[in-house]
């Protein structure tokens, strides 16, 4: 009785502890699952979060949010089944757009309001609660704060899932080893109780280590064996499952790690992106002050590399833009970081309190080095590079003002000509805000009739008019009479000259039939179209809309591109001014000779007139060379049946040299200056008889 009582005893105590094991190695693995788990989501959605909250940047930093592309963006967590939903805010927390997930619920419905309102509490990062995983970040750097991005995340119920699916892969086989002890419990008053406490051991050890991929193999009855197989059995499962979690979870941190180095690195030249570099350059500042030191920033965008664009493609500008960040890096001393800011824009950062004489060494170099010919694709690719020069000391440190002075430095580059340097002075702060005053005044300009056109004569070589160049005036209550070479320029940056343009074909379209009236059918009107004219889809289509409106004869209208627009722009051009040659209107050569100067251009393209620029005018009989460049350019155009005017006569010396030698039309003050339409209809001219 006492041997049957203790062998009870022992079967009871040693079933339990068979089940105390497999229950303690199958809780074990749910906790170790469950953080996997956690960690591994964590991870997924940070990283996500971060990627698109870098894409959402260049989004809301455009001049007028696009809603549809944010919407666009959101779309991306499409594939995430476990997404709640996700939002975007603007920096005061107004909500832009709203993604609802596949797992949304009625609670979360009821709560979204909740969540809005309570952003300005909410810290930025991964946060849990309630079940839910909340990513909250914001958008653009913390000096160019564009908004916020936030992600909400179905935790809980997917965890359940994951754990009831490692539960019912493991639970049948725990079953059938618990039910194996409990019939080898009668054996262990016997042999079997050392086994077990050796099992037990081992059970322990792995509580301990959490290594799954220890051996176990027990010696004893057979039994014992076959319970010691099954449980190494387990083992392997739940070590074959941690392997795949460890795979999946390094997995997520490879991603992760490709997904810095894209936030941090451009994908097209491998340098450093505008995030990191504006996170360096602060960091950098900050330490610069302390140590009361100066650094330099270059700000550099390639000239004319929209043109190499349009003409050759972007597979071209893609390797130019590689094989120009090469040669920049060339001269650069070690320390020094050279980023691409976006486009053709580079900056470049010199530390230790460079000299005069070392900056502009390392931009003359550069200068230089762009400035050589570009090989690629078996084209000869020429551009050159304007370069803005800031110090640190002259923004105190702030970051903003530093990048802000070096790029009105560069500015100023471009506007001086091009394929130069300059090094940034406070008075040049005037003239950027004169600038954005102009580019925001331009659309309210039109509207309120602040902008009038001028019509200048053209006339033959008796003088009687055949023709005017309707040229833009604006009279600004607030800024004066703003020069054409000032505004036109801005208005091109600005993106603002398709609107000048089509304000401008309305007004002369509406003028032509007082024109026409007063000075004879056959009078032909010119107008200035702009590069981003001919890359706009719809002038064609407002040019024969406003043809029909106001009865205009095509003929009776020219368009005038100038040199270095058409040339830069060359298939694009062709292509625009041959479809408005179908409709019947003419087209113009301006500035002959001032932009790539090559005569053999003139073979390839499709012109009715070539007009002499006023600097070739300005020195007839005084530069030799400049007499015969003109005479030259007039006997081939001739030879080409092309209309020749020249621009800016005022004197008749000038006048007679450009009749003798076979010049049709002429203009300038010596006929007459640009006037309103009102006084143009009442001056005397000379009309051509008919």
């Amino acid at each position: 009785m006492i041997f049957k009582t203790i062998r009870s005893t022992l079967t009871a105590f040693n079933s339990l502890t068979i089940a105390v094991l497999c229950a303690a190695v199958l809780s074990i693995s749910v906790f170790v699952h469950e953080d996997l788990y956690s960690e591994a989501v964590t991870n997924n959605l940070d990283g996500l979060s971060n990627n698109m909250a870098y894409d959402l940047s260049s989004i809301l930093s455009a001049p007028e949010i696009d809603v549809a592309s944010i919407s666009a963006l959101l779309l991306r967590l499409e594939e995430y089944e476990n997404v709640k939903f996700a939002a975007v805010f603007d920096q005061d927390y107004n909500q832009l757009d709203l993604y609802a997930g596949k797992s949304l619920q009625a609670d979360d419905k009821r709560h979204l309001n909740t969540y809005q309102e309570q952003l300005d509490k909410m810290q930025l990062g991964m946060s849990i609660k309630n079940g839910r995983l909340f990513s909250f970040k914001s958008i653009g750097e913390k000096a160019f704060l564009n908004g916020y991005l936030l992600i909400v995340n179905d935790l809980q119920k997917p965890l359940n899932r994951s754990k009831l699916s490692l539960l019912l892969k493991v639970l049948p086989l725990t079953f059938v080893i618990i039910g194996i002890g409990i019939a080898l419990s009668l054996w262990l008053n016997r042999k079997m109780l050392l086994p077990f406490q050796k099992l037990a051991r081992l059970a322990h050890q792995i509580k301990e280590t959490n290594d799954y991929s220890i051996d176990i193999n027990v010696e004893g009855k057979q039994e014992v064996v076959d319970l010691s197989d099954k449980i190494s059995s387990m083992m392997d499962t739940i070590h074959s499952e941690e392997i795949k979690n460890k795979q999946y979870t390094d997995q997520l941190m490879q991603q992760r790690k490709d997904m810095e180095r894209l936030a941090n690195f451009d994908s097209l030249t491998g340098l450093p992106n505008r995030q990191f570099f504006m996170e360096t350059l602060r960091k950098s500042l900050s330490t610069a002050e302390h140590e009361l030191d100066d650094m330099v920033l270059m700000y550099f965008d390639l000239d004319g590399f929209k043109g190499v664009n349009d003409a050759h493609g972007h597979e071209v500008g893609d390797k130019l833009l590689i094989e120009a960040s090469k040669r920049a890096q060339r001269f650069l001393r070690h320390g020094d970081l050279i980023a691409r800011l976006g486009g053709d824009e580079f900056l470049i950062l010199l530390y230790n309190d460079p000299n005069e004489f070392v900056v502009m060494d390392i931009a003359e170099r550069i200068i230089r080095e762009i400035s050589k010919p570009f090989d690629i694709n078996d084209w000869e690719i020429l551009i050159s590079v304007s370069i803005g020069i800031a110090k640190a000391t002259d923004a105190n440190y702030n970051l903003s003002d530093f990048v802000s002075n070096a790029d009105v430095a560069m500015y100023k580059s471009k506007v001086e000509g091009k394929n130069k340097h300059t090094i940034f002075i406070p008075a040049m702060m005037e003239d950027n805000k004169r600038r954005l005053l102009l580019a925001n005044s331009i659309t309210p300009g039109l509207k309120n009739n602040e902008f009038q056109v001028y019509y200048q004569p053209k006339v033959n070589a008796d003088e009687h008019i055949v023709g005017f160049e309707a040229l833009l005036r604006w009279h600004s209550p607030e800024l004066g009479n703003v020069s054409p070479g000032e505004f036109i320029i801005i208005a091109e940056q600005s993106g603002k000259i398709n609107q000048i343009t089509e304000w401008l074909l309305k007004e002369v379209m509406y003028d032509y039939a007082s024109i026409l009236a007063h000075f004879g059918e056959n009078t032909v009107v010119s107008v200035n179209l702009s590069a981003h004219d001919l890359k706009n889809t719809k002038i064609l289509e407002l040019i024969t809309a406003l043809y029909d409106r106001y009865f205009i004869n095509p003929k009776c209208i020219e368009y005038e591109v100038t040199e270095s627009t058409y040339l830069e722009n060359f298939d694009m051009a062709n292509e625009c001014f041959e479809n408005i040659r179908s409709l019947g209107s003419s087209i113009a050569l301006d500035d002959f000779g001032t932009g790539y100067s090559s005569l053999s251009y003139l073979t390839q393209i499709k012109l009715n007139t070539l007009k002499i620029d006023k600097q070739f005018v300005d020195n007839l009989g005084i530069s030799q060379r400049s007499t015969l460049v003109t005479k030259t350019v007039i006997e081939m155009a001739k030879q080409l049946n092309l209309n020749i005017c020249a621009e800016g006569v005022e004197t008749r010396q000038q006048m007679a040299f450009l009749v003798a030698h076979g010049c049709h039309q002429l203009q300038g003050y010596l006929f007459g200056k640009p006037t309103d339409l009102a006084t143009l209809l009442a001056t005397p001219y000379k009309r051509e008889n008919k």
